[in-house]
């Protein structure tokens, strides 16, 4: 039997995925440029980015593999700036998805799906970043916004709003989910996930 360790090959894996996620996290992020889209962000890019982490999962059946990769963006983002709100959710959000896989010993589709869609949620902590820490987001939101975007965000942007993007995430990250095992049903089989 295939160790469960990480090996130097997964973590280059890690690094290509990683830098796929970020341009296409990137990519669907241009949607925040209108501030009424941002709060839909989260869904799509959940729909979008969820056959890149389905197929990693596959690919990296591995205790631990998941976590890096999900932590990868939101340290990035808290390096360039963004709140330690950020990582520190998403550090809770991907053990929560690294004990699902867990529970299924990293062979089992329904809890890779699982997953999939509890990984989604952590760019709901960009969110959280405006409400929890206001005047340091509206520091870094007017860096590369004007004001009157700053504006409109702040009256979208509520406690019920992240709590319906976080259903949102986890719904559309479930979506992508669906949609990867699909389109990658031989890479499942071959890695001996069912």
């Amino acid at each position: 039997m295939e160790s469960k360790n990480l090996k130097v090959k997964d973590f280059v894996l890690i690094g290509v995925f990683a830098v796929i996620y970020f341009f296409v996290m990137f990519v669907v992020g241009m949607m925040g440029m209108v501030p009424i889209l941002f709060p839909i962000y989260p869904s799509l890019l959940g729909i979008i980015a969820g056959t890149i982490i389905m197929l990693f999962e596959a690919k990296v059946p591995k205790a631990w593999g998941l976590f890096i990769l999900g932590m990868l963006a939101p340290t990035a983002m808290f390096l360039m700036g963004h709140t330690f709100v950020l990582p520190l959710f998403s550090l809770l959000v991907m053990l929560i998805a690294e004990l699902i896989r867990r529970s299924g010993s990293y062979r089992s589709l329904k809890k890779d799906m699982l997953a999939c869609a509890v990984f989604n949620i952590w760019i709901c902590g960009s969110f959280m970043q405006l409400l929890l820490m206001h005047e340091k987001y509206k520091a870094l939101t007017l860096k590369m916004m004007s004001e009157s975007y700053f504006s409109r965000l702040e009256k979208i942007i509520t406690w019920p709003t992240v709590a319906i993007s976080i259903a949102g995430a986890l719904i559309g990250g479930y979506i992508g989910a669906v949609i990867g095992k699909k389109l990658l049903k031989k890479h499942f089989e071959k890695a001996g996930i069912a």
